[in-house]
């Protein structure tokens, strides 16, 4: 049986802890979560555990990230059973602070991503990854890890996270890992618990129609008819609303009109009253 996850909620314990491993030549790997952990954070764990000494996982559900509508109250949070799961697979320090300790009073200062952030989510979610940038700065200086592990089921935050980094001289590794998905295709995601049987029944259709795009890309077909292709094929099969499809290079997130190499095909849209993403590598 696992032991009890030794929780800090404060920087100064997190700093504290691992300076302690330092003096040990320890390496440090960071695994930033809000909590509602499934297989796809659990992978990002293992990647962690495999390749550094010691491993931190965050949980903060960051309220800078979501909008006035979106779904802040209601985000799934179970940090007992999340310890005991990460406690399982050898974590060895779950950093979990307050709002206040994220965000003292008077806190004003926000780090914005222009370009790469103002797309697609950036787009459809203003603010979002001003929110996302911040955060993950404020975690990165914390802890100042080895590396930092992502999920590229997230495709878009991780691309801003990179730009990040570089641009500020941050000295982290950030690593990108592949999306993990249910058996039926649906990438796992904290927000699946939304869905009821129908909608779940329907979920699957999103990871479909980026296939269909890409297997239209590789036999030469235009990116625009793809896309609107896909996109009637999502609301006839029950998504009530799509936000975007799109065909972009992937480093920069350009959106392209035709591939000669290759690319990332991104989408998102809506199950009643859940917001689904989902991306696609595609290689021509």
């Amino acid at each position: 049986m696992a032991n009890k996850l030794a929780t800090v909620r404060t920087v100064a314990d997190l700093r504290r802890a691992i300076a302690t491993w330092r003096e040990e030549g320890l390496s440090v790997g960071l695994v930033p979560t809000m909590g509602a952990l499934h297989d796809g954070h659990f992978s990002l764990v293992e990647k962690s555990t495999a390749t550094t000494d010691r491993t931190i996982t965050t949980l903060f559900v960051n309220p800078k990230q979501f909008g006035p509508t979106e779904d802040l109250d209601v985000y799934p949070r179970n940090e007992d059973a999340d310890a005991a799961a990460l406690a399982e697979r050898g974590v060895d320090l779950l950093f979990a602070p307050a709002l206040d300790e994220m965000y003292p009073e008077g806190s004003v200062t926000a780090v914005a991503v222009p370009g790469i952030g103002d797309v697609l989510e950036g787009a459809h979610r203003p603010g979002f990854f001003t929110g996302v940038a911040t955060v993950v700065t404020k975690l990165l200086i914390q802890s100042l890890p080895d590396k930092a592990f992502f999920g590229e089921k997230d495709f878009q935050q991780l691309a801003v996270i990179k730009r990040m980094v570089l641009d500020l001289d941050i000295p982290v590794e950030i690593i990108g890992c592949p999306i993990v998905r249910e058996s039926d295709g649906l990438a796992m995601s904290s927000r699946n618990a939304y869905l009821n049987a129908e909608e779940r029944a329907s979920a699957t259709g999103l990871h479909a129609a980026l296939a269909d795009i890409a297997a239209q890309i590789i036999e030469g077909g235009p990116v625009t008819d793809a896309i609107r292709a896909a996109k009637n094929q999502l609301l006839n099969r029950g998504f009530t609303k799509v936000d975007y499809l799109a065909v972009c290079d992937p480093e920069s997130l350009e959106a392209l009109n035709s591939v000669s190499g290759g690319a990332r095909i991104l989408g998102a849209a809506w199950l009643g009253k859940t917001r689904l993403i989902d991306n696609l590598a595609v290689e021509k």
